[in-house]
């Protein structure tokens, strides 16, 4: 069982990692979407909430839910629980990507740079060049929420666009459109910018007796 394909790790992750730094400046009510993610600068250097995340196929049919708690700190750090409908932990300690499937009893170890790609997301990360990598306009209101769509402006990376939906200056959910035709929708509560975390949420030690799968 995997809940997060490597094709949606490969975007998924470094976005969140950029919005980790950017996702609560201070933005005029008025801002237009070019300014609104280029004004993200470095505003946050850790980050927790909580998710719920749907996948939908290329006919809108659900194929996947899930929920639990995410937490990332700057640089390239987060930890990833999934609590429902089953119980996975993804850790990023910086270096390596560390994925554990509890009722398998397994772990899967890759580096971090080749997990999540080299796609125009993962440029991103970290850097302030927004408006070099992506094409962004608004993308309307709906469901409560206004959106912008970036689009990334290199055709190798693995997805179409990401929909960011914001209330007031707050990020409320992203929707993610890969190139399969599949959508990712991610809703996020209880933000909390720069929590105390410790370096031990980042640190990941296989079970004892666990399988071991790596890349090395």
């Amino acid at each position: 069982m995997r809940l997060v394909p490597h094709r949606i790790l490969r975007f998924l992750l470094p976005l969140l990692l950029t919005l980790c730094t950017t996702v609560w400046a201070t933005l005029p009510a008025f801002a237009d979407a070019p300014t609104r993610l280029s004004t993200f600068v470095s505003q946050t250097k850790g980050l927790k909430a909580q998710f719920t995340q749907t996948v939908f196929d290329r006919n809108g049919r659900k194929t996947q839910e899930s929920s639990g708690t995410l937490f990332f700190s700057r640089p390239g750090k987060f930890r990833w629980v999934y609590q429902k409908p089953y119980a996975q932990l993804l850790v990023g300690d910086g270096k390596r990507l560390w994925i554990y499937d509890e009722d398998l009893d397994q772990v899967t170890v890759r580096k971090l740079d080749l997990a999540i790609g080299d796609s125009p997301a993962a440029l991103l990360a970290g850097e302030n060049d927004i408006e070099k990598r992506f094409n962004l306009k608004d993308a309307g209101n709906k469901d409560g929420l206004d959106w912008v769509e970036a689009a990334p402006k290199s055709k190798e990376g693995s997805f179409e666009m990401v929909l960011l939906g914001f209330k007031g200056d707050s990020l409320q959910a992203m929707e993610l459109k890969d190139n399969f035709g599949q959508t990712t929708l991610l809703r996020f509560s209880n933000l909390e910018r720069n929590p105390a975390l410790g370096s031990s949420l980042f640190r990941f030690t296989p079970p004892k007796g666990a399988d071991v799968i790596s890349d090395k």
